[in-house]
């Protein structure tokens, strides 16, 4: 059992601040808290879990997990999560495609909300990375500059668990690459 996340703010006015920060970058519908709480829920369960699992100093406070939504990595991990739950739970893509959007504007990556991010994973300052529909493991963890995409005839690359991608790194197309590899800065597979 999980000891329950700690959170830099209340988990109530989260749900909120999210829907201000969507209706702000995509003035056409204005999204409101209680729009988005169910799949705040969900991502911030989601967040809980994936933060357990990693034993960076940032992300537990006092040996619990913790969240903070200033700490633009963990952020980033959790708009992901909130893309995607919406994606999954309603089908709803103008709202997915906003918080995928408010992702790519705030942060400089690109992960499509349909795209199947392991439960466990960890980015660290992943300015200018694009992760697209290939197939994850867990403890993936992510730097700048990342690439995993498709080839021309859109067949994506296997990723084993425990995949580090430094600063860089690119798997393109129909290839695996194994449990606990690592990718060296530039490397290109």
């Amino acid at each position: 059992m999980l000891v329950p996340m700690n959170l830099s703010m209340p988990k109530s006015d989260l749900p909120g601040y999210v829907a201000r920060q969507l209706s702000n970058y995509f003035p056409d519908d204005t999204v409101t808290g209680d729009r988005l709480k169910r799949y705040v829920d969900l991502a911030l369960e989601r967040t809980e879990y994936c933060f357990a699992h990693i034993t960076h100093k940032y992300y537990s406070k006092g040996g619990e997990p913790y969240f903070n939504h200033l700490h633009t990595d963990q952020y980033t991990t959790f708009l992901y999560f909130l893309g995607n739950s919406i994606h999954r739970l309603s089908g709803d893509e103008a709202l997915a495609t906003k918080a995928y959007a408010l992702n790519k504007a705030l942060h400089a990556i690109d992960v499509f909300y349909e795209v199947e991010l392991p439960d466990i994973f960890f980015m660290e300052h992943p300015l200018g990375t694009v992760l697209g529909r290939a197939s994850y493991s867990n403890y993936l963890c992510v730097y700048q500059r990342v690439n995993v995409g498709g080839n021309v005839d859109e067949v994506y690359p296997r990723l084993g668990e425990g995949v580090i991608l430094h600063g860089g790194s690119a798997i393109i197309g129909d290839c695996t690459v194994g449990d606990n590899c690592w990718l060296s800065v530039g490397a290109v597979v």
